[in-house]
């Protein structure tokens, strides 16, 4: 086990947002927040990240209590790719090697330019590297986040709805790309999605989450007409290709 959350509960007046949240992820897992709007998933996200402070409940990585951790200490743990962030007039190499903040001892070194290159590569940007990021698409900016958070060495990676702003092809590649890092190398993904189909390909477990708390969790057995029917309200048909559940709105 990787990730441990035990009772998560936070608020943003006296009513909790979220409440009582409680579930794992081990090495080499894709665990995927699904529900609709309004329902507490990026705040989620925040809370396990300590961007927001929970009221109750506990965050471990690797069996620290991130409670006890500094800020550089939580991100060398977790690397978080939200939804929308502030655009710099840097270029998108120096944005993915912002990731390595939490790790420097002293100056950027060798070893720090070529993890950067490398997360570069990976996401299929180095055509854009010189580029400035508020001078490419919001799709290649989704994609320059993620990098930046992969050249973080984190043993967790927080992605909010990481494929919203990125075309049929690139959502695919990055989600394999993602699949592939997670598993070669024993972290573990938690991600928000509101393509339930692009989650189920890539997921290994679902937290269904309805008014703030969890209304099922575990792998596809959870995926089920009735499931999906008392979180998002609507009737749906859920059948397979492959062997992989599709779900299919009635």
């Amino acid at each position: 086990m990787i990730l441990e959350l035990a009772g998560l509960a936070f608020g943003y007046g006296a009513a909790d947002t979220i409440s009582n949240i409680t579930f794992r992820a081990d090495p080499g897992e894709i665990v995927s927040i699904l529900g609709p709007n309004g329902v507490g998933k990026t705040t989620l996200l925040k809370c396990i990240n300590r961007i927001q402070h929970l009221r109750d409940g506990t965050v471990a990585v690797n069996g620290d209590n991130l409670a006890d951790l500094e800020p550089r200490a939580v991100a060398q743990r977790v690397g978080y790719v939200p939804q929308r962030m502030h655009l710099s007039e840097s270029t998108v190499f120096e944005s993915v090697l912002i990731g390595r903040r939490p790790r420097l001892e002293g100056s950027l070194n060798q070893a720090d330019l070529r993890i950067a290159g490398h997360a570069v590569t990976l996401l299929g940007l180095e055509p854009l590297a010189a580029k400035r990021v508020d001078e490419i698409s919001g799709g290649e900016y989704q994609l320059v986040q993620i990098a930046r958070a992969l050249a973080q060495h984190p043993r967790v990676i927080l992605l909010d709805e990481p494929t919203s702003n990125l075309d049929l092809s690139n959502q695919h590649r990055v989600m394999e790309t993602l699949t592939h890092i997670v598993r070669e190398n024993g972290i573990c993904a938690v991600m928000t999605n509101h393509d339930l189909n692009l989650a189920i390909r890539y997921s290994d477990r679902f937290i269904l989450m309805s008014k703030g708390r969890i209304f099922a969790a575990g792998g596809r057995e959870v995926i089920t007409p009735e499931n999906i029917e008392a979180v998002y309200g609507t009737k749906v048909y859920v059948g397979a290709v492959n062997g992989i559940p599709v779900v299919v709105p009635q």
